[in-house]
């Protein structure tokens, strides 16, 4: 029973979140600010969270939980919104791929910071991760870094790895629940704090279409918060992220079908390449 749930939340984590890019990135790219864009998200998402709040145990919360609460919600707000200013400037076929790279981001802080060397297999994941990306950029050359949308979901990708670690900590010191209602709340927090320091948005009217994209957006980034804490409390966090990078092919054909990006097949090809790439670093690259 346990196999079926996990994989009903991994299913429902790849399908939110290469649709919650997609309400994002219409937003993004139809005038609304990123940053606003972002405080929006968690405003609805938190107040969504509200009636939940009886229905947590409170016994948990002590400075240890707090401290792994909001350096999670901190890092998970940020990679948001840069994933978001990623979603104005670049294609969604070509972003989500990049995903793929949070593995080769983990594998280099692990031998800066741990001394890990990678063995065989780990040298073949980033040697196929290049080859991938030759495909999607149609150049591997380190010039590539230099586009705005790339270093921003670049960004993005990083603070996400990051914030992964800390929301298995606070599930581990609490549940899937509190962890999902806390970093709910505390990412409003912090986004209304990156909304007034970098902006001087204020919450406003919006048309039809737009109060539309928002609630989509709110309403899949939601249940991909959920679906995520769900999958860590029960499975590696190594080993979720590499599932979770099935949404990279997703992202391929709702870029083309969507916003008529152009080579499909190509970023396809190269998104599988980058795909067992990636999962060769995550599970056997150790």
């Amino acid at each position: 029973m346990q196999i079926l749930l996990n994989t009903v939340a991994i299913f429902l984590r790849v399908i939110t979140n290469s649709l919650s890019n997609v309400f994002q990135k219409k937003l993004a790219t139809e005038g609304e600010n990123p940053v606003y864009v972002n405080f929006i998200n968690y405003l609805l998402l938190s107040l969504a969270s509200l009636p939940m709040l009886f229905f947590i145990d409170y016994s948990c919360f002590n400075l240890i939980f707090w401290k792994y609460a909001i350096l999670g919600a901190a890092f998970g707000t940020a990679c948001n919104c840069f994933m978001i200013l990623a979603l104005q400037y670049g294609e969604l076929s070509v972003l989500g791929p990049i995903n793929s790279y949070k593995a080769i981001v983990g594998m280099i802080f692990g031998i800066i910071i741990l001394h890990e060397i990678p063995n065989l297999y780990g040298i073949l994941g980033i040697i196929l991760i290049v080859i991938g990306s030759y495909f999607i950029f149609d150049s591997a050359s380190p010039k590539v870094l230099l586009r705005k949308d790339i270093q921003y979901r670049i960004y993005a990708l990083i603070f996400s790895a990051i914030e992964a670690v800390f929301i298995k900590k606070v599930i581990i010191l609490s549940s899937v629940m509190t962890s999902f209602i806390v970093s709910s709340i505390l990412g409003a927090a912090f986004a209304f704090i990156t909304l007034k320091t970098l902006t001087k948005e204020t919450i406003k009217k919006t048309n039809k279409i737009h109060s539309f994209f928002y609630l989509s957006a709110a309403l899949c980034f939601g249940v991909m918060t959920f679906s995520t804490a769900y999958v860590f409390k029960y499975i590696q966090v190594g080993y979720a992220l590499s599932l979770f990078q099935i949404s990279i092919i997703i992202n391929v054909i709702l870029g083309y079908k969507l916003f008529k990006e152009k080579n499909l097949l190509k970023k396809l090809s190269g998104s599988l390449i980058i795909l067992i790439g990636s999962a060769t670093i995550l599970i056997l690259g150790c």
